[in-house]
């Protein structure tokens, strides 16, 4: 299990773009679970849309690879690189993500050679399926610019 704290050391991304706030299950370089708690306070919510909030499907899949890179970058070799998206397939929603709502981010590696990876990941509420993909990653160095 790994906290907020644990997953920044971890991952390079930071509020208002670090979308997951633990981890509750992990096999490094395999698979993990992580929650997503989606707060009325989410700044997404202000344009997305004020008077219907509902979270965009693209930050439903952008917490997925988050849980993708965790599970990654915890391998000694990858300290200290980033994920890019290399693609992103066979992508379905099916249920709408309000605020009060618990996402459950569940990614399993299914390939991996070298630098690049493939993940199937689904997030759930409640034990249905919100979002399902396939998501490919590559890891660079993650110098400043």
């Amino acid at each position: 299990m790994l906290d907020i704290q644990q997953i920044k050391e971890i991952i390079p991304h930071r509020y208002p773009f670090l979308l997951i706030d633990r981890i509750i299950e992990v096999e490094e370089g395999k698979r993990a679970v992580g929650i997503k708690n989606v707060t009325t306070n989410e700044e997404f919510f202000n344009g997305h849309f004020p008077d219907y909030p509902v979270m965009p499907g693209v930050l439903i899949v952008e917490a997925l690879a988050q849980v993708s890179a965790v599970i990654m970058l915890m391998k000694e070799e990858n300290h200290g690189k980033i994920g890019l998206f290399a693609g992103i397939d066979n992508c379905r929603f099916k249920k709408q993500v309000r605020p009060g709502d618990q996402l459950r981010l569940e990614v399993e590696m299914t390939r991996v050679r070298g630098l690049i990876a493939k993940a199937h990941a689904i997030a759930t509420i409640d034990d249905e399926i919100v979002c399902e993909a396939d998501v490919t990653f590559a890891l660079f160095d993650n110098k400043k610019a």
